[in-house]
């Protein structure tokens, strides 16, 4: 895997590559604006020019954007979701701008409607987020979750289902959390509970569909359902899954982006 973490853009965006670069990431993760508010200023034509000079200048494996957390696609007819609706849409216009291939973003939260009526709204919701976007090349890459509150993608059918019921799902990628799957009950502290899990998002999207990984231990136990990420090895997962994990040899050129010092992972890292 290729090795990298979530970057402040604090001062210019090009100054999350500058700060990746000097930490020797291979891949970063930004937001493309403030993550806690619905809207932002466009980067200037000179931010533009910079983070594209700095593009060059680093050659990361591949920089790419997280959306905001206030976006609920999954949520019913409300202000709230005509929010999250332009907010997304503002995101992918920016992300484009920058040249990102996808932005991550978790699918949304039924708020009590149930799953099946979440999904309907959230492939509506992407929909026309494609259809504002239609000759645009950013993707969206749907992170699977802890599955707490009433938010889906804890399983991985609900990630299918999105795909399967957009219009435009070569649009569509996922990003895979290890710490909310293993809250959501999917044991990958064994090579066989990684395969099992693995195995079933290639049965259920495919393994092409999978764009990048976020990799963070767990502070809650399995099946938990509450999302509160550790330091590798210094959670539930533990360095052992880990080991298995980052040495899987169909992910090598995979971005995976961590909360935690890049060094605790290179050394899990088996020489080939």
């Amino acid at each position: 895997m290729k090795f990298g973490a979530h970057m402040s853009t604090s001062g210019g965006v090009w100054k999350a590559l500058q700060r990746g670069r000097s930490i020797h990431c291979a891949a970063v993760q930004i937001f493309v604006k403030n993550n806690m508010q619905w809207m932002g200023k466009p980067p200037s034509a000179e931010a533009v020019a910079l983070f594209s000079s700095e593009m060059a200048a680093s050659k990361f494996s591949c920089v790419f954007g997280h959306t905001g957390y206030l976006i609920n696609l999954g949520a019913p007819a409300s202000a709230n979701r005509e929010n999250s609706l332009k907010s997304l849409i503002q995101e992918m216009q920016f992300a484009e701008a920058l040249g990102l291939p996808f932005l991550v973003m978790h699918p949304g939260a039924h708020l009590g409607r149930g799953d099946a009526f979440a999904i309907t709204q959230i492939v509506a919701g992407v929909d026309e987020a494609f259809a504002a976007t239609k000759k645009f090349r950013v993707r969206i890459a749907l992170e699977n979750t802890a599955g707490q509150g009433t938010c889906l993608g804890w399983k991985v059918e609900h990630l299918a289902e999105i795909f399967e019921g957009v219009k435009k799902p070569e649009r569509l990628g996922v990003c895979l959390d290890t710490a909310h799957f293993f809250a959501a009950g999917f044991d990958i502290r064994t090579r066989k509970g990684w395969e099992e899990t693995i195995s079933k998002v290639a049965s259920l999207i495919g393994l092409k569909e999978i764009v990048a990984f976020h990799l963070n231990d767990s502070k809650t136990d399995l099946g938990s359902r509450v999302d509160r990420h550790a330091h590798i090895g210094a959670g539930k997962i533990g360095l052992k899954g880990f080991r298995i994990i980052v040495n899987d040899p169909r992910f090598k050129n995979h971005p995976a982006c961590l909360e935690t010092p890049k060094s605790t992972l290179r050394s899990l890292v088996k020489s080939r």
